[in-house]
């Protein structure tokens, strides 16, 4: 309680406010619904909420092996067990299989070991850069450099996408070791692809000119042997023209002896899967149906994911749709994740919501919390608090409790819709409901404070979390300075940090030291600027002496500049590269004079630095060249 009252004492003196507490006069949230028919008493609406207890149960082959992996131990019996019943399967369906294990790495290993080398079947780059991606664990690192050994050894090399992938996990597991041994690997790689003149002919032909039949006709003359592998590989490397590689596509098409397969297929797909390419990749999705392939699992994720942060949503969810009356089903996580990006658009399209829920439920899904939650937090963004009311009910009849995200949804909502003192309303509501706000959602309802410019309501909010023992963190801290700078509050964000800092032990972000020393010397406060440097130094965050140089070559003095390199120094002194920089911007604002005075007070040995005495000399003949 203590700490409470200190920061709230902070608090009164940054913003210059007598915090008072705001008494809400709002109506609980669940006595504003009004229902509206159209959405949730309609029946094309509401049949995919209210049937929320069918089994997910399917009966084809992907699921039947997927199932019996799934119920037994990996053993000698298994894999009896499925080679007698799966004599062989498809490349889709191990990608298939391989995704769904992607949480059990040892299984999966089993799998793949069994499917490769049992089984006679021949592994593609995509299963092998899948399998990799799954193995990057620190208990199967074993399994993951013997896989990525044969992969090499069979011809098939890593795409950039799996390689930066791969390297974060190794980099979040702390594998440092396996970071540098992988990025030689992926090198030596790059370099032995590089060295392949039959793709590097092709991809001069193709890369060329436009698409024509001269074109074609010298790629006929290079005799190439074409397979799977090396058309897969040409693709990749023509992802950035991807008319051009649908044009090589349809030429290997024509080639006597080559048909493409399903492998080829999710290899053109994932090219195809891009905003300047979205009406030839729809063209190849009915190719693939007449020719009777499926999108695997994995080039699914990989073309949705890029559909979604391409804000190409419509294009996502008819993809969704596609992929829920086929074999190789996306998982509930999809579906969740797909629901979060339609509510994360600025103005969330609710028949884009209905149209991915309804799907789910139609192929057998049991709408689980997340589904829920998705379809919640769209209706919230959208402002439809009835409606989402009225889910929040279907929710609870199926056995789901709202809980924090739930609420933080409808808090995120209201606060978007200016609804702020309603956003209140719904802490107090959730704790009659035994449901404690946590930081998430204080944050939030503090973030659409500021963002409405109510700053001193903000604080007010901080300081009830505060009373009632909540722990700031940065991203709360960042979200109020932030709020205090909008409203060029410039002090009052400054004796916040230096408050959360000292008193509510909260570790300020890099970018947020950053962002208030750029304001503070737009200000033209130095003294309190070159104190977040002092203490950006002091949390071990690397030095920001840009806009510092900039400030005060312009406008500050001497004794500005040697107090800077006291607080730039990590050691005795900055480096020398530091003191040039000052110079050559005294030099550059004509502030000569100034430059020599801070020379006088440097330390010897950069006063004696060869690069320092032909600086100033240059500057020195200048001047007499000017004077003659």
């Amino acid at each position: 309680m203590n700490r409470a009252k200190a920061v709230l004492t902070s608090l009164r003196v940054a913003n210059s406010l007598v915090l008072s507490r705001v008494h809400s006069t709002t109506r609980p949230l669940c006595s504003q619904v009004t229902h509206f028919p159209h959405l949730l008493s309609n029946q094309s609406h509401s049949s995919h909420f209210l049937n929320t207890h069918q089994s997910l149960s399917f009966s084809s082959t992907p699921n039947s092996v997927l199932q019996l992996v799934l119920a037994n131990q990996w053993s000698a019996e298994l894999e009896a067990e499925l080679s007698e019943s799966h004599p062989s399967l498809t490349h889709d369906v191990v990608i298939y299989v391989l995704k769904k294990l992607d949480k059990d790495p040892p299984k999966a290993s089993s799998f793949f070991s069994w499917v490769c080398e049992k089984n006679g079947f021949r592994p593609s780059s995509s299963i092998f850069s899948l399998m990799l991606r799954v193995l990057v664990h620190k208990d199967t690192m074993r399994q993951f450099w013997a896989t990525l050994t044969r992969m090499k050894e069979e011809g098939f090399y890593i795409d950039v996408q799996t390689y930066l992938a791969i390297s974060e996990q190794l980099r979040t597991g702390k594998m440092d070791a396996d970071v540098a041994a992988f990025k030689h690997f992926y090198e030596r790689m790059i370099q032995d692809n590089a060295g392949d003149e039959v793709v590097k002919k092709v991809l001069d032909v193709v890369l060329g000119s436009e698409w024509s039949d001269k074109v074609e006709k010298e790629l006929g003359e290079l005799n190439i042997v074409l397979s799977d592998n090396f058309v897969v590989r040409v693709l990749r490397d023509l992802r950035v023209c991807p008319s051009k590689a649908l044009g090589f596509f349809h030429w290997v098409s024509q080639c006597p002896g080559y048909e493409h397969n399903s492998i080829t297929y999710n290899g053109i797909a994932r090219v195809l899967g891009q905003a300047n390419s979205i009406g030839e990749f729809w063209s190849l999705i009915e190719e693939m149906k007449a020719a009777g392939q499926e999108l695997d699992l994995d080039t699914y994720i990989k073309v949705s994911r890029q559909f979604q942060k391409s804000k190409m949503i419509e294009d996502a969810v008819k993809l969704y749709e596609l992929m829920m009356d086929g074999p190789y089903k996306p998982s509930v996580q999809d579906c969740s994740m797909l629901l979060r990006s339609i509510a994360a658009s600025g103005k969330p399209d609710l028949d884009l919501v209905f149209r991915v829920a309804k799907k789910f439920e139609s192929a057998g899904g049991t709408l689980s919390k997340a589904v829920y939650d998705g379809i919640h937090r769209s209706l919230t963004s959208a402002g439809r608090f009835d409606e989402a009311e009225n889910i929040l009910k279907v929710m609870r009849n199926a056995g789901f409790e709202p809980d924090n995200i739930t609420y933080s949804q409808v808090v995120f909502g209201l606060c978007k819709a200016k609804k702020l003192e309603e956003a209140c309303k719904v802490l107090d509501d959730m704790e009659e409901n035994g449901c404690v706000p946590d930081l998430k959602t204080w944050t939030i309802l503090i973030q659409g404070h500021c963002a409405a410019n109510e700053i001193d309501k903000a604080l007010i909010c901080f300081a009830k979390m505060m009373e009632k023992e909540g722990e700031a963190d940065a991203d709360l801290l960042d979200v109020l300075i932030n709020g205090f700078i909008k409203q060029t509050k410039v002090d009052g964000a400054y004796k916040l940090l230096i408050e959360m800092l000292n008193t509510a032990r909260v570790r300020p972000w890099q970018a947020t030291f950053k962002n208030l020393i750029d304001n503070l010397l737009g200000a033209r406060k130095l003294e309190e600027a070159m104190e977040l440097l002092h203490l950006m130094k002091k949390q071990s965050y690397p030095p920001y002496p840009e806009p510092f140089v900039r400030y005060i070559s312009k406008f500050g003095s001497v004794e500005d500049a040697s107090e800077f390199f006291k607080a730039l120094s990590v050691k005795e002194y900055p480096s020398s590269a530091a003191y040039v920089h000052v110079f050559k911007s005294f030099f550059k604002e004509g502030r000569h004079s100034e430059a020599k005075d801070l020379l006088y007070k440097c330390p010897h040995h950069i006063r004696k630095l060869g690069e320092v005495r032909k600086l100033f000399g240059s500057t020195e003949r200048s001047k007499t060249t000017a004077i003659g």
